[in-house]
């Protein structure tokens, strides 16, 4: 199986490239050769960024599973670092009911929630190599979510584990081309804390634990039967 990781931002993806040049560069968006069998591209933040490059993506290199990783925040209070195998996504920015839609429809697909490929097999492979991961529904949209009736809203209207900017518009592009899709995210910080900010500004702790598992998780994903 082909896979392609997918991150948002240059510190996500760093410590896997290590200052490597890449393949090429198409419409801004990065391509890594990781492994024979494992590509590698920075998208970009929020939807739009998030979904051009999932296009490029799988139109240049036909993955056969996007598996995109990176931070994301917390509407419960786990420990920073806690991984996350999304079960399926929703957009909470999309709302068309003044038309008689439900809340989070996204048209032409007439969908609300995006299920991802197999979580708790993935939470299975994890577990396999020592590291240990929930499952959660996880909420997209293009705003970084901070303490408010907006975030209250989100999680009363949705009830999300996670909230972050690009997941969902990439489920959306691999429903509509038929590629599996997998996110694993890594709590960076928690909505409804003081200390937001600073846990944000600080996710060092995130990133590793994202950075120990992401490959190692592809690797093993790679060897599922296609």
């Amino acid at each position: 199986m082909n896979i392609a990781l997918f991150y948002a931002m240059p510190s996500e993806i760093d410590s896997l490239i290590q200052g490597a040049a890449p393949m090429e560069t198409v419409h801004g968006v990065s391509f890594y050769r990781i492994r024979p069998n494992v590509i590698a591209c920075c998208g970009g933040v929020g939807k739009v960024n998030a979904a051009m490059a999932a296009a490029v993506l799988i139109d240049r290199y036909h993955p056969d599973l996007i598996l995109n990783a990176g931070v994301a925040g917390c509407f419960e209070e786990v420990p920073i670092g806690t991984l996350v195998l999304a079960e399926k996504f929703v957009q909470h920015d999309v709302d068309t009911t003044a038309v008689g839609d439900p809340i989070g429809l996204v048209s032409t697909v007439n969908q609300v929630a995006f299920p991802t490929w197999e979580p708790e097999r993935c939470v299975s492979l994890l577990k396999e190599q020592g590291v240990s991961a929930v499952t959660g529904r996880v909420a997209t949209g293009d705003w970084f979510a901070v303490k408010g009736e907006r975030a209250q809203w989100i999680r009363d209207t949705f009830s999300p584990l996670l909230v972050e900017m690009e997941g969902g518009a990439i489920a959306q592009v691999c429903l509509r081309n038929g590629v599996r899709f997998v996110s694993l995210k890594s709590v960076s910080d928690h909505l409804f804390s003081d200390n937001q900010k600073e846990e944000y500004f600080d996710f060092g702790q995130a990133l590793e634990a994202l950075g120990r598992v992401v490959l190692p998780l592809a690797q093993a994903l790679a060897r599922e039967s296609c």
